[in-house]
């Protein structure tokens, strides 16, 4: 299949650190490229991909100190695509919605997964505008605020088998990564850790319109602790040894996440997760396998005394089953062909059509069929 993928130019695909649609959009271009499929790829010219790649701008715009406006070249990303959309039997744009006004003009099919959080009152009569723009879920929490949008089917990120290291042993600290802001909970980690008696390493990145928040909030708390490492941004292997080190990742989310990458990446390791009920959270845990969902500081605590009951194996075999790239691209190629042949149709959180004809989301079908998505796989189930 001749497929197009659109990211946008924000960072590099992938980012060089921090930046989760452009690693997932990476993961899945390289994964269809392995399968067989000609892929293309237009973002930021400082990508690196083995399908072919069409830059949107010379270097990613948030690397680029002269950039004050970041529509103008997103706009012109949009020329570039539709002078190329002959070439494509799909594109999959990653764009959010700069791009739903031109859909219908382009010759070819084409599907949008969002990667935000929903909020009715600035969406809601958005998607009733543009109600033939197929979309896809990153979780099903994800698209509650708006059910009734062209949902096509939800489909969770997935991460190369190959990208982190898997570790029998069990670490000695916790550790918190991901960005320093409110709603990612870090005040919670620090306090969950103290009271557990374990040393946490933070590994977060501080953008500048957090930076008040942080000095005010944080810094209090790690000034002069004993227990509390802030090691910064990390990427690649220095994040792979980092969550593969852990005794368990820390996720005291104080929002409704779509997805909360970081999750999948320590099950990667093998290293078990002790998340907050919110979100996508109960669709991507396994309570009580790959680690543990609470809903409060001392349930946390609780939750750490148990870990040395779970298998660091199981948690690395759940990730190849659900979070692996393979499955992603396939679930996403299943997209692919039921739009390029013409069988789109809108679906509930059950995957059912909300046309009233019955099954419509094959990807929901095959998780019926092997049970709850917060289950055991089948291979571990016994």
């Amino acid at each position: 299949m001749r497929i197009a993928q659109v990211a946008p130019l924000f960072e590099s695909v992938p980012p060089k650190l921090y930046g989760g649609t452009e690693r997932v959009v990476s993961y899945l271009t390289e994964e269809l490229v392995r399968q067989g499929h000609d892929v293309t790829l237009f973002a930021s010219g400082d990508s690196e991909t083995a399908a072919r790649l069409i830059p949107g701008c010379p270097r990613a715009l948030w690397q680029e100190r002269g950039c004050r406006e970041t529509l103008p070249h997103h706009i012109r990303l949009l020329e570039l695509v539709s002078r190329e959309a002959h070439r494509f039997d799909m594109i999959h744009f990653h764009l959010d919605y700069v791009h739903f006004p031109i859909v219908d003009q382009l010759p070819c099919p084409t599907v949008t997964t969002l990667h935000g959080r929903l909020f009715p009152p600035d969406q809601e009569a958005f998607f009733d505008a543009f109600p033939g723009v197929p979309l896809v879920s990153i979780s099903d929490d994800q698209r509650r605020p708006i059910p009734r949008a062209n949902w096509q089917a939800t489909v969770y990120h997935g991460l190369p088998l190959d990208l982190h290291t898997f570790r029998e042993g069990s670490g000695s600290y916790l550790a918190f990564l991901g960005r320093v802001s409110p709603e990612k909970g870090l005040e919670k980690a620090i306090e969950i850790a103290r009271r557990a008696g374990m040393p946490l390493r933070v590994a977060a990145k501080v953008y500048p319109e957090e930076q008040t928040y942080y000095e005010r909030e944080i810094v209090p708390l790690i000034k002069g602790s004993h227990w509390v490492e802030f090691i910064g941004e990390v990427g690649g292997a220095a994040k792979d040894e980092f969550l593969g080190g852990a005794h368990a990742l820390l996720f005291p989310i104080d929002w409704a996440e779509p997805f909360g990458l970081v999750m999948i990446e320590a099950m990667a390791c093998g290293t078990p997760v002790v998340a907050f009920r919110r979100g996508s959270v109960p669709e991507v845990m396994v309570d009580g396998a790959t680690g543990f969902v609470v809903t409060d500081v001392p349930w946390a605590v609780e939750a750490i005394g148990q870990l040395s009951r779970l298998s660091r194996r199981v948690c690395r075999q759940v990730f190849v089953e659900r979070f692996g790239a393979p499955r992603m691209a396939r679930d996403y190629l299943e997209v692919y062909r039921k739009l390029v042949e013409g069988e789109s149709r809108p679906t509930s959180l059950d995957g059912e059509s909300t046309d009233g004809r019955g099954p419509a989301d094959p990807i929901h079908h095959r998780r019926a069929l092997l049970g709850p998505i917060g289950g055991l796989p089948p291979a571990l189930a016994s």
